[in-house]
């Protein structure tokens, strides 16, 4: 699904990287939390697997045919603009040329906000705003889901709520994910693998691993 060989990166194409040689593999239907201190890299990766930017050196390789992507900062609960749950969705679905109109009532119903398609998406809370921005995310079936820490600003209920429909669409529909993540104790219950970005370089490893030797020493 994702592959990234030899990969670095600077934002002045001159070292240091950000990211330096990052070898890594993202096999279909996996789940790969990206773990690490602020300013590791990790938005950085995502960023590239997204192809927002280019690398500097080696390349990455990403055989989805659809993205979803899920940004760290939503953009409708700030803002003025009067538009309400269920017509963001559905302007998003005609954008994907989708036909099936019950993809929006469909989505809503998977992440428990049927009954917010009419409010206005400046009105709802944290929590509701991320659930249905991976409501959006997934409309059409991805075979990628990206997010950029999903929890960040999100109350305890509604992150455990996120991350039992991210295991969930995970395990039953075989989409692909990849979260950044600050959430420990999501990542190490939730995924198939764990990156953990340190210093430019990274390590994969099972949440066991990653609990046994990153864990241990917070």
């Amino acid at each position: 699904m994702v592959k990234a060989e030899n990969l670095s990166f600077s934002y002045n194409g001159l070292p240091p990287f950000i990211l330096d040689d990052i070898n890594l593999e993202i096999k279909d239907g996996e789940y790969v939390s990206v773990m690490g201190e602020n300013g590791c890299g990790k938005t950085t990766l995502m960023k590239l697997i997204l192809k927002f930017i280019k690398p500097t050196g080696g390349k990455i390789i990403c055989s989805a045919k659809r993205i979803g992507y899920v940004p760290q900062r939503n953009d409708f609960s700030n803002s003025g603009f009067p538009i309400t749950v269920y017509e963001a969705l559905n302007s998003y679905r005609k954008l994907l040329k989708i036909k099936d109109k019950n993809e929006v009532v469909k989505n809503l119903e998977l992440v428990g906000m049927t009954d917010f398609a009419g409010a206005l998406m400046g009105t709802l809370s944290g929590g509701q705003s991320q659930k249905v921005l991976i409501a959006r995310a997934i409309m059409g079936e991805p075979d990628l889901l990206v997010l950029d820490e999903p929890s960040t600003g999100v109350d305890i209920n509604s992150q455990k709520e996120i991350y039992g429909f991210l295991k969930k669409i995970n395990k039953e529909k075989g989409i692909t994910v990849v979260s950044v993540e600050h959430n420990l104790e999501a990542a190490v219950s939730n995924s198939t693998q764990i990156y953990h970005l340190a210093g430019g370089k990274g390590h994969l490893c099972t949440p066991e691993q990653y609990a046994k030797e990153f864990l241990k020493s917070k």
